[in-house]
């Protein structure tokens, strides 16, 4: 009797100090802060808009069971798509609301100057889900910037090798005015001319980010008589660009492509304004593939905000999976631990199959699709038709050019 008495007094105690072990875990449990910069102002809040509703909508599923004993919560600043006011609101939410991770942004001016300024200096990861500059997870990567967003190299590849199967020779080259715009003008022309050596550059036209009127450029651009036009256009002034194509009647004479042209969340607004026939590329369409899960994924952002999720909510879906499964995997919320466990993470995805963040420039790898924007009975709006598809690792720069790349 004595011995099975000392064998409950150990068992006992045990529970008694596993108990007490618990109780402090469980006292420190707290949310993982969210800190999110993006533009909610102009023509690009509507990917700015569409990304944080892909980011609520992962949230809801998120935090049914939390994450770490706690929920992750967000707070939200407009970078009025500027870069000074970009960098100033990402200093704050690290400054003074001490946020765990940011996220952001449509521009890749402010993408770029946060990456640099905030999030390696101050060691604050930072998931980019919508600019799409190479140099973000390129030559300016480090440790602690990611990517959710297919970026220029990706883009630009796939815009190359759907442009190099065209009989098109003579280009004009045509977009915004800044990081965004001329980097992917670099990749898609490298990238074609490496595929088809005999094309010609016989012009190029630059304007200001935003500018309201840009039938005199389109004018010029016709005049010229190129065969195709490679159109560099960020969100600023994809809207423009496209009522332009369809009042000038450029579309129909002279074929172009914009990367993110076919996406649904500049096509449906413009709605009769949109022209088809204009060639595009885009890692989501709530439309294509046709799998169960991005059916599912579709039909409940539909119920939650009454449209399809564009390519900026599969983005933002994307990365809020990222900070949950990071996180579970640290073990804690700890900004070195999480940036450990980001590297190489492999998270679902709305579309099937899974995602992974690239350990050596941590880009997330997924497929493209290159289509032609065309009118069809299903939808009243213009979509994209004659989808060919590019697997990520076919249009990712490999990790050795990465490495050279950020040693120049």
């Amino acid at each position: 009797m004595k011995r099975r008495s000392t064998v409950w007094t150990v068992i006992l105690g045990s529970l008694l100090v596993s108990t007490l072990l618990m109780v402090p875990l469980q006292a420190d449990a707290r949310n993982i802060k969210v800190g999110i910069i993006d533009c909610y102002s102009g023509p690009p809040a509507v990917y700015g808009n569409d990304a944080l509703n892909g980011f609520k909508l992962a949230l809801e599923e998120i935090n049914k069971k939390g994450v770490l004993g706690g929920k992750i919560e967000f707070t939200t600043r407009d970078t009025k798509f500027k870069v000074d006011i970009g960098l100033n609101m990402a200093k704050e939410l690290v400054m003074r609301e001490e946020v765990d991770v940011l996220v952001g942004t449509i521009n890749s001016g402010v993408a770029l100057a946060v990456s640099d300024a905030v999030s390696k200096k101050e060691k604050v990861p930072f998931i980019v889900w919508i600019s799409k500059d190479e140099k973000i997870t390129g030559a300016a990567g480090h440790r602690y910037v990611f990517s959710t967003a297919d970026n220029t190299t990706q883009g630009g590849k796939a815009g190359g090798v759907g442009l190099a199967k065209k009989p098109f020779k003579k280009y004009w080259i045509a977009g915004d005015d800044y990081s965004y715009g001329h980097a992917i003008a670099d990749s898609a022309w490298r990238n074609l001319k490496a595929l088809k050596p005999d094309v010609e550059k016989i012009g190029e036209s630059w304007w200001k980010v935003g500018e309201p009127d840009l039938v005199p450029y389109f004018t010029s651009i016709m005049a010229a008589k190129p065969d195709a036009v490679i159109f560099c256009t960020g969100g600023a002034s994809m809207t423009n660009a496209l009522k332009a194509l369809k009042s000038t009647g450029m579309a129909a004479k002279i074929p172009s492509w914009i990367h993110t042209a076919i996406d649904h969340a500049v096509l449906k607004p413009l709605g009769a304004e949109a022209p088809e026939g204009v060639m595009g590329t885009i890692q989501y369409l709530f439309y294509y593939p046709e799998t169960p899960e991005n059916k599912a994924f579709v039909d409940a952002f539909q119920k939650a905000y009454g449209n399809p999720p564009g390519f900026p909510a599969f983005n933002a879906y994307l990365t809020a999976h990222y900070i949950a499964e990071g996180f579970k995997k640290a073990g804690k919320i700890d900004r070195e631990k999480f940036v450990d466990a980001l590297e190489g993470l492999k998270v679902k995805s709305p579309v099937g199959g899974t995602v992974e963040m690239r350990a050596c420039d941590h880009q997330a790898v997924f497929p493209m699709y290159f289509g032609v924007t065309k009118k069809v009975p299903q939808h009243d709006f213009v979509v994209a038709s004659e989808i060919t598809t590019l697997k990520g690792d076919d249009v990712l720069p490999t990790c050795e050019e990465i490495k050279q790349s950020r040693q120049k």
